[in-house]
Formats: structure tokens, C-alpha cells, sequence
């Protein structure tokens, strides 16, 4: 046991350091995220939960995106969790403000090993932006959450890697890998602190990529 934990230690560190190291000084862009929600138990089994998400680009120095979502959970069973959600997005392109509607499913397999929480997110949901065809859109995020907890504020690393496939033309357009790490800072109120690199695939196949820190936080209740 104590051999597994220091192998998932050194996976862990390794997985934080490396994309820093290798991306934070090259020509991607640098880019802040924050995401504030609120969550709601309905009964044992049924949550809802609306969240805010903004972004800003062009290395943090101007808004081009935001979304407001809200939907329900539901846990089917001890492993298996079903979503609905609606998300209305306004997005900056081309010096254009350009609205989309985003709702969207999520089915999440839940398990654990030796005291490794691991989720399987799968979400499909259909793009309706105000000037293109209505487009639908798979996306896979697998989560790995440590089994270590620090300090009074329950302080848990976790890593990430989510892959969005398109339904038409190319199929995997975007990557995103997470190493971050989450905290109780009071009895209602969680927070999840960040690195992403995002790598995304342009319409002439060449691929880019963004440097992400992230901050979301939760009041739940």
C-alpha cells in the first residue's frame, strides 16, 4: 500500500511540473477561468445546480467568453450518476459578440481503488450557434482524484483529461489535461484551483494550444 501511494505521488508531481515546465514559456496563449456555482440537494438522490463561468484571453487581459448553466443530477445508482443541462453561451469572435445554445446530457461512472476516486464523465450535447447548422458533439472527461487529504481544508489533488469528438468533419478537435487541486474552505463552500492546457484543433488541421489557471468555487447546501 505504501509502495502504490508513492508511485501515484510521483505521477502526480510529475504530471503537475510537466506541462508548466514544457508550455508555460511558449507561444501559447495565457488564459484565467472562473466559475462560481451554487448546488442544492433536492433528496437523497436528485441535486440542481446553476453555475456562471467567465473567461479572459489575449494573456488575461480581455473578457471573450461566458455561460450561464443550469440543470439536475441525478444518482441512479452508488456508481452511476445521469445529468440534464442547459447552457446559453456568449462568445467573442472576431470581434463579434456570438450567442449559442448549448443543452446537453451527461452520464458519469463512478468507482474507486484503493482510496482513488475515478469518474468517467460522458456528455453529449447539441451546439446551436445563432449563424451555423445545429451540430452535435461527444465529449469524455476521465477524472482522478488522490486519496490524500491536507490540512484542515481537506486539500485533495486530482488529475484530469478531457476529449471532445465532433460528430461530423474531424473527429477529436480539442484536448484538455488538469492537474489541480480541491478545497473545503468552509462548511458550504468548496473550491478548485487549477492548471489546463488545452489544445485545440483549427479549421485548417493545425493544432494550438492555451494555458489555463482556473479558479471555480461552489456554495452548496
Amino acid at each position: 500500500m505504501k509502495n502504490i501511494k508513492i508511485i501515484i505521488l510521483t505521477v502526480t508531481i510529475s504530471a503537475i511540473i510537466m506541462p508548466i515546465s514544457g508550455f508555460a514559456f511558449s507561444n501559447g496563449d495565457v488564459q484565467f477561468w472562473n466559475t462560481e456555482s451554487i448546488e442544492t440537494n433536492v433528496n437523497d438522490k436528485l441535486k440542481i445546480k446553476v453555475e456562471e463561468e467567465l473567461r479572459f484571453g489575449g494573456d488575461i487581459s480581455e473578457l471573450y467568453y461566458e455561460h450561464t448553466d443550469a440543470g439536475f443530477n441525478y444518482n441512479v445508482t452508488k456508481g452511476l450518476d445521469f445529468g440534464l443541462n442547459y447552457r446559453q453561451i456568449c462568445e467573442k469572435k472576431d470581434g463579434e459578440w456570438k450567442n449559442e445554445c448549448r443543452p446537453h446530457a451527461n452520464v458519469i461512472f463512478k468507482g474507486d481503488w484503493q482510496g482513488v476516486k475515478i469518474s468517467d464523465r460522458n456528455r453529449f450535447e447539441l451546439r446551436c450557434p445563432e449563424d451555423k447548422d445545429d451540430k452535435w458533439r461527444y465529449r469524455n472527461k476521465l477524472s482522478v482524484t488522490l486519496p490524500w487529504k491536507w490540512t484542515s481544508f481537506d486539500i485533495q489533488p486530482y488529475l484530469a483529461d478531457e476529449v471532445f469528438v465532433d460528430f461530423h468533419g474531424d473527429r477529436i478537435t480539442r484536448n484538455r489535461l488538469y492537474s489541480g487541486i480541491k478545497a473545503k474552505l468552509m462548511e458550504h463552500l468548496k473550491s478548485d484551483i487549477f492548471y489546463l492546457c488545452e489544445f485545440n484543433k483549427s479549421s485548417d488541421k493545425v493544432w494550438t494550444y492555451n494555458n489555463v489557471i482556473g479558479l471555480k468555487i461552489k456554495l452548496d447546501f
